[in-house]
């Protein structure tokens, strides 16, 4: 009620007697609500003080431990077509069994007879460079037979060029013996002219003289020319001395040329061996790889390229394929506000996905459906989602993981720190500060692991 007038109603009236006054303006309610705010104020006080474990979460998934151990596809290393299936989605497979069967999609390949008829190439060939041995055999006898025969021809000439040699020796001496053989005779002349002259010589002494002089003229002559002759002779020995050598040079050097061409070719024919022995292997490598195998053990989860008769290319998945063996591991993610917090061999609680988990994670020792993990590796490099990765592997120390789970699923991770009062945390929390640093005495420095 307004007091707008000076006549005061509540002065005059009193309330007292009515009955509602003594139910609304009650002192026990007030004091039984009083008792209940300091209760609650001295609950929510000690409550403030009481500790907290601060933590560093992270959402990931069910992953393997080491890298072969993940779900693969298996691809084909050649383009063909699916012609036959030898297993269905599910079923196990060891390693090296066949899964499909495909065939050959590339004419130059399509050939059934290619190894076989490449195989013949490659005999043919063969054959080729026997016959080079041959004939480069043939030219090395060829070589040593006219080196022989030159030694021969040049010892023959050599033999005659020294007879030659004597023989001028012997006409120099011959034409000398002409001379001293003139000189005599035209003494001879001179003095039987002179008794002639004097009466002492008749002139048939003197024409017989003269005749003897011309004689021995005449012989040397004719030792001159010979002289003369047996040098021409030695000359053309050493010039018939030299063509010998010039002439079995050519010939070896012409021989040698057709050994070296044999060799070039048989080198070039070895060569092509090798190239067509290369593509018979790659030929029966490549008629292996139509038939897809299992490179593990493992199951099948599905056909990516499914029926008969598709064609793919060089590769293309064609099935994914689980293995059988495996480490599980969780896959988890951190800020990197939180990322100083994490050490190796720092353990952690995981909550994994269908598996139902009543738990406390501000509490210590009090989580319940947790498993206890080990982390193994911490990633240095920020993924694309803003976060670094973190694996973390079982504890062998704490209860296994369940044996149901399976890679991919969702897993929730936790990581304890230190124990602080709850009013600090939620101090913390309202500025937005980061968990206090924290370092295990058991915690390693991060290596670049995957």
């Amino acid at each position: 009620m307004l007091n707008i007038s000076y006549n005061q109603l509540s002065k005059k009236v009193s309330l007292k007697e009515y009955s509602a006054f003594s139910k609304v303006f009650k002192n026990k309610h007030y004091k039984m609500f009083n008792r209940f705010l300091l209760v609650f104020g001295v609950i929510t006080i000690i409550f403030l003080f009481l500790p907290w474990t601060q933590n560093v979460t992270g959402n990931g998934f069910v992953t393997t431990l080491a890298p072969d151990q993940r779900p693969q596809t298996i691809q084909s290393q050649i383009p063909g077509r699916i012609e036959k299936w030898y297993v269905r989605e599910g079923d196990f497979v060891k390693k090296g069994d066949t899964i499909l069967f495909i065939s050959e999609i590339k004419t130059e390949y399509q050939d059934p007879m290619l190894v076989e008829r490449t195989n013949a190439q490659r005999d043919a060939k063969t054959q080729k460079i026997q016959s080079y041995s041959g004939k480069i055999n043939a030219l090395k006898s060829q070589v040593t037979a006219l080196q022989k025969e030159n030694r021969l021809k040049l010892q023959q000439a050599e033999n005659k060029l020294k007879q030659l040699d004597l023989k001028v020796k012997s006409d120099s001496i011959d034409l000398e013996a002409a001379r001293i053989n003139l000189d005599i005779a035209e003494r001879q002349f001179n003095r039987t002219q002179t008794l002639q002259t004097e009466g002492l010589k008749s002139l048939a002494d003197v024409e017989e003289k003269r005749l003897k002089l011309q004689e021995t003229q005449a012989k040397l002559i004719s030792q001159e020319n010979k002289y003369l002759t047996s040098q021409n002779e030695v000359i053309n020995a050493q010039v018939e001395l030299s063509r010998i050598s010039a002439e079995y040079a050519d010939k070896i050097a012409k021989v040698s040329s057709d050994r070296y061409t044999a060799e070039s070719n048989q080198f070039e024919a070895i060569s092509e061996v090798q190239k067509i022995e290369n593509q018979s292997a790659n030929y029966k490598i490549r008629q292996s790889l139509y038939y897809v195998t299992a490179p593990q053990n493992g199951y099948i989860n599905k056909a990516i390229r499914a029926g008969l008769g598709e064609t793919f290319k060089e590769g293309e998945r064609l099935v994914n394929i689980m293995p059988s063996d495996y480490d599980l591991a969780v896959e988890t993610y951190v800020t990197p506000i939180d990322l100083p917090l994490i050490h190796l061999n720092e353990k952690v609680r995981i909550q994994f996905d269908g598996w139902p988990a009543i738990f406390f994670r501000g509490w210590p020792n009090a989580s319940f459906g947790t498993y206890g993990g080990k982390i193994v590796a911490v990633e240095t490099f920020i993924s694309p989602n803003g976060k670094y990765r973190v694996l973390i592997a079982p504890d062998p120390s704490t209860e296994p993981w369940p044996k149901n789970i399976r890679v991919g699923s969702g897993a929730y991770t936790i990581a304890l720190l230190e124990d602080v009062p709850i009013w600090y945390e939620i101090w913390r929390k309202l500025n937005g500060f980061p968990p206090d640093y924290y370092t295990p005495t058991n915690a390693e420095q991060p290596k670049n692991k995957e």
